[in-house]
């Protein structure tokens, strides 16, 4: 494993997804153990993505930790899928993760409120309430974090959860994972959390395998820190963790 940083960012490279995900796994799961020795109750967002798969595999099968004492959230969601849609973030992690452990709460977004500001405000008041203390996310093939595309990412961002509309760059990416089979499949509106919630947490960790990913990476470590590679705010975060593997990592 390689390993370095960039300006306050840890970066881990692993050989392979696999091995990424369980490395990621361990040391979420140690941080997890860690805050229970103090805290009753952990809050703890999560990212729905095929990028996510290995470590929430590796994640589930953690060992001494009390999910009874977790409140679970995620980070974004599509507006107007189907409820039994595969697609919607809220099932994958259910499937994923959320059905497989016990958790004191599963916060779910509502993708299909009537009004999606509510919905915004709603799950807003939820994260004031529980202050987010470790965070697991990806990033995008446009340097996304949650659905922050760069043309809407602000890292003053005013609000903790908005409706955004998504760039042509993320819904294709849909299409590339193998998510939905077309780009007029995938929905142009989402509901996310902003980056300064995001950024909020205790801890961050962020799992990006895949060569779709490398271009993002480079500019995310290599360029500025701004809006249009919106990763790269994780490089002024005093505690956040980047993992790749030799795909992602080629710059």
């Amino acid at each position: 494993m390689k390993e370095f940083e960039r300006d306050r960012l840890k970066v881990k490279v692993l050989d392979t997804r696999l091995a990424l995900g369980q490395a990621a796994a361990e040391i979420v799961a140690d941080k997890i153990r860690k805050l229970m020795i103090d805290k009753a109750v952990v809050n703890i967002i999560f990212a729905a993505a095929p990028s996510q798969n290995e470590f929430l595999a590796f994640l589930v099968k953690q060992q001494e930790i009390d999910w009874n004492c977790v409140n679970a959230f995620h980070m974004d969601e599509y507006i107007g899928l189907p409820e039994n849609a595969p697609q919607r973030f809220g099932r994958f992690l259910k499937e994923s993760l959320f059905d497989k452990l016990e958790f004191r709460s599963v916060n779910y977004i509502d993708g299909n409120a009537v009004n999606a500001e509510d919905t915004c405000e709603c799950y807003a008041q939820l994260l004031a309430q529980y202050p987010p203390d470790i965070v697991c996310m990806g990033i995008g093939e446009n340097g996304h974090i949650a659905f922050n595309d760069p043309h809407v990412a602000d890292f003053n961002d005013p609000k903790i959860v908005k409706v955004v509309d998504l760039d042509l760059v993320c819904r294709q990416q849909q299409v590339n994972d193998g998510c939905f089979s077309t780009l007029s499949d995938v929905p142009a509106h989402a509901i996310t959390l902003t980056i300064p919630k995001l950024l909020a947490a205790q801890a961050i960790y962020c799992m990006v395998p895949g060569k779709s990913k490398a271009d993002a990476i480079a500019a995310m470590l290599s360029g500025k820190i701004d809006e249009l590679c919106p990763a790269s705010f994780l490089r002024t975060h005093s505690n956040a963790i980047l993992f790749l593997d030799r795909d992602s990592f080629s710059y």
